[in-house]
């Protein structure tokens, strides 16, 4: 059964299925698209972005540790946003990208409380950044 509605949830069916092995999974989840909520702006123009200083959604986790949430497509992360007044915009951009501007010790959740998702702590986060190429911006 396969209901990926695109390359991120194909990649993660996969890798949920066990076709992929971990370092597999971890490089081709460098090129995937992955969309990043961000807060809204006071007095934006709807669907404009002014700002080049976006701010992601990131959450508390229970230890105390941050948990930047991600989804694999705008659609996915509708409903679960309705619980953060404020986020009703985002980017889609390259998991890669991403991973080139984040901070350390933060964790990572796609598609969080759905199917198919996956969490990666911030030693996996390492890992997968450990994985992009050198000087490619």
């Amino acid at each position: 059964m396969n209901d990926a509605r695109n390359e991120l949830e194909a990649l993660l069916l996969d890798f949920h299925e066990g076709k992929l092995e971990p370092e597999a999974f971890a490089r081709r989840l460098l090129d995937v698209q992955v969309f990043v909520p961000v807060k809204d702006e006071k007095h934006a123009i709807a669907g404009f972005q002014a700002s080049t200083k976006a701010e992601p959604l990131l959450v508390d986790g229970d230890d105390g540790s941050r948990i930047l949430l991600l989804f694999s497509a705008p659609d996915r992360a509708r409903e679960f946003l309705a619980a953060f007044p404020g986020y009703g915009g985002g980017m889609l951009v390259e998991f890669s990208w991403l991973l080139r501007r984040m901070g350390a010790g933060i964790s990572i959740a796609i598609n969080p409380e759905q199917t198919p998702g996956f969490d990666l702590d911030p030693e996996m986060v390492a890992m997968v950044a450990a994985l992009l190429p050198e000087g490619d911006q």
